[in-house]
């Protein structure tokens, strides 16, 4: 796996905890979501993404998630 298709998959399991958690255990939990749905934004916008920085130091391999 590459660091685009880690930060994907990443960024929809935390999308769908966050969901999840606010339907059975609090309604806050929904900000979890939210804060998922910001930090793609401003990575969309600003070409930055703290988890992808993370990945390239630990050595993961760089590579487009869809080609």
């Amino acid at each position: 796996m590459n660091v685009d298709r880690i930060v994907h998959l990443v960024a929809g399991v935390m999308v769908l905890l966050g969901i999840t958690l606010s339907l059975t255990v609090h309604p806050y939990w929904i900000a979890l979501s939210a804060f998922v749905g910001i930090n793609l934004t401003q990575s969309g916008l600003t070409n930055f993404c703290p988890l992808a920085a993370i990945l390239k130091r630990a050595g993961v391999q760089e590579g487009s998630c869809c080609s």
